[in-house]
């Protein structure tokens, strides 16, 4: 499967099934990472990283001694399993219901003797389905997941551009499979008031450990518009935070989700999408830090990290 230059259109009227299913398939994976890795603060220990063919787990340890890693191919439609021994083994991705996924990747798993047991119920997914009991779930259109794929990794040097800005605590970009969003949250170094929660399926401890501290974050979420939103927010709100001017011009505040929008397709539409999405995450950015008094001269790179390289 070739992969295509540029923004590609993600219309969800074409493709919501298929994300639909992916969305529950990598829960299941990143409930296995959960499963295997300590709590690193905010549970970065959970995400998903992309790489250059789909996908990672990266690396996990599992109770006995030995070290694996779970991939998804985008290019090859398969799921991989790796152990550092050496010992592996792979399903092809395709059409198939939840819970055949969640069989067979517990059946390779106990194969290579990774037995892992999780909690087969998913998140965030308002009237989700247990994994083994999920029989609405199982289009799968292998070239929709890989356009997905290629979108988020056209946008991710852009995100790394941005978070390259930053000197004080920032978070990696990853993928949360909770909202099936990519992400990165900028931190002032201050501690935040108890989240509210109200996730579904997700318990108080859950939110209360992604928001301990103040932040400003951002991201790519599938949802939200006809081709998904890149979106920013912070926690706690701000004052005068919603009334900010932020740019591009198209990027609106959203009353419902409590951050600021700019669709998908605005951006992959513009004469320059890296320069418009640059210009969105920083401006919705200085908004919230000017808002709520972040020591913005201590947590920022005024010199483009690259020039510092240059004699």
């Amino acid at each position: 499967m070739t992969t295509e230059p540029g923004w590609p259109a993600l219309p969800l009227s074409e493709w919501q099934r298929t994300r639909d299913t992916l969305q529950l398939w990598l829960q299941v994976v990143g409930k296995v990472r959960l499963q295997n890795t300590p709590l690193i603060n905010h549970w970065w220990n959970v995400p998903l990283y992309l790489t250059v063919r789909g996908l990672t787990t990266s690396l996990m340890q599992h109770p006995n001694g030995e070290s694996f890693q779970i991939n998804l191919d985008f290019h090859e439609q398969r799921l991989d399993i790796t152990t550092v021994s050496g010992s592996q083994r792979a399903m092809e991705l395709g059409p198939m219901p939840v819970p055949e996924f969640y069989r067979g990747l517990m059946a390779l798993l106990d194969d290579l003797s990774m037995h892992t047991d999780i909690w087969p119920m998913p998140v965030e997914i308002p009237g989700a389905l247990r994994f083994d009991r999920d029989d609405l779930h199982g289009t799968y259109e292998p070239a929709r997941a890989h356009r997905f794929w290629q979108a988020l990794v056209t946008m991710l040097p852009v995100f790394t551009e941005f978070r390259a800005r930053f000197l004080g605590k920032a978070s990696p970009i990853h993928l949360f499979w909770g909202g099936l969003d990519l992400a990165t949250t900028r931190f002032s170094g201050r501690t935040a008031p108890p989240h509210p929660g109200g996730a579904p399926n997700c318990g108080p401890h859950v939110m209360a450990e992604a928001y301990s501290h103040e932040v400003s974050s951002c991201g790519y979420w599938p949802d939200g518009g006809p081709e998904g939103v890149f979106y920013s927010y912070a926690y706690p709100t701000p004052p005068g935070f919603a009334a900010a001017l932020v740019r591009p011009a198209e990027a609106t505040w959203s009353e419902d989700l409590g951050e600021f929008l700019l669709p998908y397709e605005t951006v992959r539409r513009a004469a320059d999408p890296r320069a418009t999405l640059l210009e969105f995450l920083q401006s919705t950015y200085e908004a919230a830090a000017d808002a709520a008094e972040w020591d913005r001269d201590k947590l920022e790179r005024r010199t483009p990290a690259s020039a510092t390289l240059n004699p």
